[in-house]
């Protein structure tokens, strides 16, 4: 069964959506309320991110344990009804599975830093110092070394991400088991799939060499990820999990690379069905990541898009997406949020939808949410920022340029509350939500955009419905013209039976199409209500025309 590509997703972050008891945190029940909601975008699976137990260091990525639900979120009996609702409405369910690493509360990593004989020591990536240096010189994604000391064993474990996340070692056979384990118990649930958190990290280099290198990037492909043994692990999952299932699989994949892509997604791998790769996603970040940004440049991003459609199109799958819960908001970052946010969401919704691969929607996109900038340091929340802002400070750096970089760049700008209407708190809470709220909220909400024909979310249930209506836009060929163009995003999308023109002016300039379009065409669907000429484009225009 591949249903999974013809599936368009609904990512959930649940502290962010609706909150139902008043707390100021989404929850299970909140999610519940609003699944008529969701069915109406027109999405197929709703993907949740996590809502195991957790002492929230990184917001749930940090798991205490993979069998319970989040005190914040709900109950089990919360899970059990939303999983039935969803597939009462005929949608699916993935959840996001954190297979990398755990919380330092979890009880396998309590048991592990007791003794280095202790049955559990070996669960994680234990080194003892040499000369009074770390292990190596390895840093971490949230800013600092990789390494953090535990004095009852005089030892250094690793943790890519925060000190709270300790790695698993995946070289263990137990640990592996354990992971499996957990998969079978969701599934036995009724779960419909994995998104796999970071999963290209769970075989690193071996010998936990030091980085020759500077630059992050570099340092995640060639020592973190796609280690010598991580597809023996995946082929092994299938073997013991998955293949077991009608199920859905994405794995995110820092440090994957067109080079070894379909070692992960390839037809016959027997490993995973899509990955997220971060070829586009990282398009702005400088040698120092994402807080030394360079400028976005529309041609390089249409380069990857070209290149991952040309590597994947006949041996495996893509997903498609332009922003999800570690990114800021689509039409801040690739759009514009100023004169021209209503046309700008909708052309990005076009482009997301007229792609090959499966496309995932993050929440609010479908309403053309945008970045916040809050004044102060202290009303973010987001431990990469935190972390990021702190490291700056101790640098020396300005801190009204810094702020402006996270304004631009922190993950909280995807993650403030859901705006569902113009009433307090956006209609998320009644009491003070978890994160600020946005300021747009009584221009920028679901329930104004509900009944008016011309806004985000009906263009992208339009788009969706378009999308659904010709499966050439799934399954098609694939051709991008005028690649160096540094305003228009032109492609053709076409099989034997249909063929279609998709026209994106990502620009505040009236543009026009330099080639010769089919003159039997039809428009489909454009995000200005009044058309015009076929080859001209106004600002941030989107077009599709089938040929008759």
């Amino acid at each position: 069964m591949t249903w999974w590509k013809e599936a368009i997703v609904y990512q959930i972050y649940p502290r962010s959506f609706k909150d139902s008891n008043d707390d100021g945190i989404g929850d299970l029940p909140g999610i519940i309320s609003k699944l008529d909601y969701i069915k109406s975008i027109g999405v197929d699976v709703v993907w949740l991110c996590p809502i195991y137990q957790s002492p929230n260091d990184d917001n749930g990525y940090d798991v205490s344990d993979y069998r319970e639900i989040m005190t914040d979120f709900g109950e089990m009996s919360d899970f059990d009804k939303l999983l039935n609702g969803i597939h009462d409405r005929g949608m699916k369910l993935i959840m996001d599975i954190v297979p990398n690493h755990t919380s330092d509360e979890h009880r396998w990593f309590k048991a592990s830093a007791e003794s280095e004989d202790n049955p559990y020591r070996d669960y994680y990536i234990w080194r003892k110092s040499e000369d009074g240096n770390l292990p190596n010189n390895w840093p971490s994604f949230f800013s600092g070394n990789a390494w953090e000391y535990s004095k009852e064993t005089d030892a250094y474990y690793l943790h890519l991400f925060s000190k709270k996340q300790p790695d698993l070692n995946w070289e263990n056979p137990k640990v592996r088991q354990e992971i499996y384990d957990i998969m079978h118990f969701w599934f036995k649930k009724g779960i419909d799939g994995f998104r796999m958190d970071v999963v290209s990290l769970i075989s690193k280099k071996p010998g936990l060499p030091s980085s020759k290198s500077n630059v992050f990037t570099e340092i995640i492909s060639d020592y973190y990820a796609n280690g010598p043994k991580v597809h023996e692990y995946l082929k092994e999952m299938n073997q013991e999990v998955l293949q077991h299932y009608d199920c859905m699989t994405v794995g995110e994949g820092p440090g994957i690379t067109l080079d070894n892509a379909l070692n992960y997604v390839g037809k016959d791998r027997g490993e995973l069905n899509m990955i997220f790769h971060f070829g586009h996603m990282y398009i702005d970040n400088g040698p120092g990541g994402k807080y030394d940004p360079i400028p976005y440049d529309l041609v390089d991003m249409k380069k990857v898009f070209n290149q991952w459609d040309e590597k994947l199109k006949d041996k495996g799958w893509g997903s498609i997406f332009l922003g999800n819960h570690d990114f800021p908001r689509i039409v801040s970052r690739f759009g514009d949020d100023g004169k021209y946010w209503k046309k700008s969401a909708k052309l990005l919704s076009t482009l997301l939808l007229s792609m090959r691969g499966t496309p995932y929607i993050f929440q609010g996109d479908e309403i053309g949410m945008t970045n916040v900038a809050f004044e102060s340091i202290d009303d973010y929340q987001d431990i990469e920022t935190l972390n990021s802002w702190r490291d700056a400070m101790e640098k020396g750096s300005d801190p009204e340029k810094f702020m402006e970089l996270v304004h631009q760049q922190s993950r909280d700008n995807a993650r403030t509350p859901f705006q569902w209407n113009s009433e307090s708190n956006a209609g998320f809470s009644d009491a003070k939500p978890w994160l600020k709220v946005n300021d747009n909220f009584e221009l920028i909400n679901a329930e104004s955009q509900e009944e008016d024909p011309d806004s985000v979310l009906n263009f992208y249930r339009n788009m969706i419905s378009v999308r659904k209506k010709n499966p050439t836009l799934v399954h098609g060929d694939y051709k991008c013209y005028l690649v160096e163009d540094p305003e228009l995003f032109i492609f053709n999308r076409w099989d034997e039976h249909h063929n279609y023109w998709v026209l994106l002016n990502l620009s505040d300039k009236h543009n026009s199409v330099s080639i010769s379009l089919p003159n039997d065409i039809q428009l489909l669907i454009d995000n200005y209500q009044e058309t015009n000429e076929i080859n001209k484009l106004r600002p941030w225009e989107s077009k599709i025309f089938k040929v008759k």
